[in-house]
């Protein structure tokens, strides 16, 4: 990844997506705009920084930005969480600092202690993945509820944003399509910044650019977000559809894993659909492969 180009683009998307009213400002100059949203001179205004300091920084030079500087720039640009986060990263790679957490490469067995977890969670649909969304492992309910992901892939771990751009039966597993694959892409653009050396992910980036109109317009909005918990909707081929919380926990002793949680609250439509997806799990019983995930 080209940090000093992905510096440019997401200072510069961010900058496009405030108005001078919305910061609190006059527009500079007056009359008509010809950029969207801030110009460089009213961010570097509102960062307490000069004209000149705030172009390099858009540049893409920010190895040499104090942490002061950054957050003054975040505000200026009202940044949330993740997008703050994101700006720290990618200055964090161009120091040549490591990121804030290391990449897991999806050959590398998830740890038998988590493994164990997933097998005590028989009420909910869980799996665990890494931070380019490969499926590394999964209980037997998670695999239930994802069967289409594992009975259509041709290759393992199993790749969730592989499966949403690159498999037609996406559209109909997930409803809401769109929602849906606009997280994923701002999942990855997030993972992108705090582990910029991933070749994998660098290759499925490139793969998803190179084959998808889809993926490739929702790459270069360089939106990012943290995903930590909320409700997702699935139409299931057995059980037909099934909105349900998740939650998602990052696996501080393991890091660049994630395991996510599946839940229902009990006597609601949704417990009743995922009661209904145990009993047909139950009769599609599978055993675990040797890295924890269940065979197709």
């Amino acid at each position: 990844m080209d940090t000093a180009h992905e510096i440019r683009e997401f200072l510069a998307t961010r900058r496009a997506k405030i108005t001078p009213q919305q910061a609190g400002l006059p527009a500079f100059g007056g009359g008509s705009r010809r950029v969207p949203g801030l110009r460089r001179e009213e961010v570097a205004l509102l960062a307490g920084v000069s004209i000149d300091y705030y172009v390099r920084l858009e540049r893409g030079r920010l190895a040499g930005a104090s942490e002061e500087v950054l957050d003054a720039v975040c505000r200026a640009l009202r940044l949330d969480e993740a997008e703050r986060a994101h700006l720290h990263d990618l200055a964090a790679a161009q120091r040549r600092r490591p990121p804030r957490r290391a990449a897991r490469r999806s050959k590398e067995p998830v740890p038998a202690s988590l493994r164990r977890v997933l097998d005590s969670m028989t009420g909910s649909p869980a799996f665990i993945r890494n931070g380019r969304l490969d499926i590394l492992a999964v209980n037997p309910l998670g695999r239930a509820l994802y069967a289409p992901l594992f009975t259509t892939a041709a290759s393992r771990p199993v790749n969730i944003a592989r499966f949403q751009f690159l498999d037609s039966t996406s559209r109909s597993f997930f409803p809401d399509w769109a929602a849906s694959v606009n997280t994923t892409v701002s999942l990855l653009r997030t993972e992108a910044g705090r582990a910029p050396g991933d070749a994998e992910l660098t290759g499925l980036i490139g793969e998803l650019v190179t084959r998808s109109d889809e993926f490739r317009a929702a790459w270069a909005k360089h939106n990012v977000r943290l995903h930590h918990t909320g409700r997702k909707s699935f139409r299931h081929p057995a059980v037909g559809e099934i909105t349900l919380d998740f939650d998602a926990m990052e696996m501080p002793a393991h890091p660049g894993l994630t395991l996510t949680a599946y839940s229902a609250e009990p006597g609601t439509p949704e417990h009743d659909a995922l009661c209904l997806l145990a009993s047909w799990a139950a009769t599609t019983q599978e055993q675990p492969d040797e890295e924890g995930s269940v065979r197709p």
